[in-house]
Parts: C-alpha cells; structure tokens; sequence
C-alpha cells in the first residue's frame, strides 16, 4: 500500500452486496482499496480486486466493537497514506415483533454496528480530512430511514440516525474541501433479508434491486457531489417522494404491511 500514488478508498462492509460493488467500482476508476468486514469473505474479495491491478487490501474486524473500529483505522494510518474516499457502509438488521420476536442483543449489535461504529470511524476519517481540506465520504442510508419500522423497529430507527448524521455533517462540513453524499436504497437483492429473518415477510419475497445498480448509483452521487441518491428502482423513488408528504402514522402502516412475520405468505 505504502508505494502507490493512486487515491486510497476505505469501504466497510464490503464482503458482499452494495459494498462489495462499490469497492469493485473504486477500484475500476483506478483508486486502491481497502475492504473491511468481519466475515472471512472479504479475503478473498481483496484478492480478486488486487487482480484488477490495483492494490487492495483486506481487514477482517468486527466493526460492532470499538477495538475493530480502531484497528482498521490504526491498519489504514500504518500504511502512511490519506483516505480519499470513506465508504461507511456496514450494517444488519432484525426484523420481528420488538416486544415477543427479536433479541436484546442482537438490537444493542444493529446499535453498535449501524451507528456507533459509524460514529466512531467518521471521527477518526472527518478529522484527517478536514485537516487535509480534501476528501469524500459516503453513508449508506436507506429509505428506512424516512419512515418509522414497525416489525424492524431498531433497523429504521438507525437507519433515521444515519441519514440525519450524514446531512448534518454535510451541513458543518460545506466550506471544507470534503463532501458528503447518503446513499438510500430500497429493498436490494443482497443476504440482509435472510440475516434479519424476514424472508416470510413481502418485502423479503419481494423483487428487489440489483446491489452493483445500487453502487452505480451512490458512486456517480459521492464524485458529483450530490447531498443523497435514491436507489435505484422507480418504485423506491416513489416511496421516497410521498414520504415527504405522508403522515408517519400511514408510513407506519404502510411498513407493517411489508414487514409483518408472515406477510409474504398471504
């Protein structure tokens, strides 16, 4: 890493879906990479980026723990290089009834992963950009996040966190060198749905987006950048405009009606 002279991407979350096709597309307009995640995946996503001809990196950390936050940060300062772009990606969700279905400790992790993690990496990253006056960096949101979540409570509400920390940050950052961009796709055909036991749900046996238009998308975004990007079909678009115009309370019905344990089922 230390000997290249092209711009340093850092994605986390990359190990598959949307991150994955965004550290493939930095790495097709000529930056290195490094990826991050917890699985044993992303080793082999390292090297088959590396193959490209760019140089990539993997690190395996869990990104729900403080430590592995610091790690990967500590591993990206080692090699003496600036980031110049910071894809803040990494999240899971739990869906099921908040009081009978879902876990306490799976809550807390969607917490620290989904936001304190992205706290945590953003206040290292910000600082050394804003010092630099130059830097980019992209959150992925989500449509979640413009709507409360019944049966995926704690998801949205992080996902609410994350869009409103973005454009805050945007916001305090507009005479700086460094822009921020919020990704906010729909439904997108990745493993999110089985890791938060929603397939039975009729958004998880619903058609969903292909996570590499997702990435085109949000990378086309951060290098115009642009404030957020819905993505990527016409129907998410929709949902986003009338959010802007329904009350939460028909938001919250119309979620249910997707997210309910058993809904794809009727």
């Amino acid at each position: 890493m230390e000997a290249s002279t092209r711009p340093l991407a850092v994605v986390t979350g990359a190990s598959s879906g949307i991150g994955l096709e965004l550290a493939k597309l930095f790495a097709a307009n000529d930056y290195d990479v490094v990826v991050a995640a917890e699985d044993d995946d992303i080793r082999a996503v390292a090297e088959g980026i590396g193959a490209s001809g760019v140089l990539a990196e993997a690190v395996q950390v869990d990104l729900a723990d403080d430590g592995g936050v610091d790690e990967l940060y500590r591993r990206v300062r080692s090699s003496g290089r600036p980031i110049d772009a910071l894809v803040l990606n990494a999240g899971r969700g739990a869906g099921g009834a908040f009081a009978t279905d879902t876990e306490l400790a799976d809550e807390l992790e969607i917490i620290d992963l989904n936001v304190r993690s992205t706290v945590h990496l953003a206040k290292h990253v910000v600082r050394d950009m804003v010092a630099r006056d130059e830097g980019r960096i992209l959150f992925t949101s989500s449509i979640a996040s413009t709507m409360p979540g019944p049966f995926q409570a704690v998801y949205n509400a992080s996902k609410s966190f994350v869009q409103s920390f973005a454009l805050a940050l945007r916001n305090e950052l507009k005479d700086t060198g460094v822009s921020v961009t919020s990704l906010m796709p729909g439904p997108v055909e990745t493993e999110f749905f089985a890791g938060a036991d929603m397939l039975d749900t009729d958004v998880g046996a619903s058609e969903k987006d292909d996570p590499a238009d997702v990435a085109r998308d949000g990378f086309a975004a951060l290098m115009a950048d642009e404030e957020r990007v819905v993505s990527h079909s016409a129907a998410t678009k929709a949902q986003a405009r009338a959010s802007r115009a329904l009350p939460d309370s028909v938001k919250a019905e119309m979620h249910r009606k997707m997210a309910e344990p058993g809904s794809g089922q009727d």
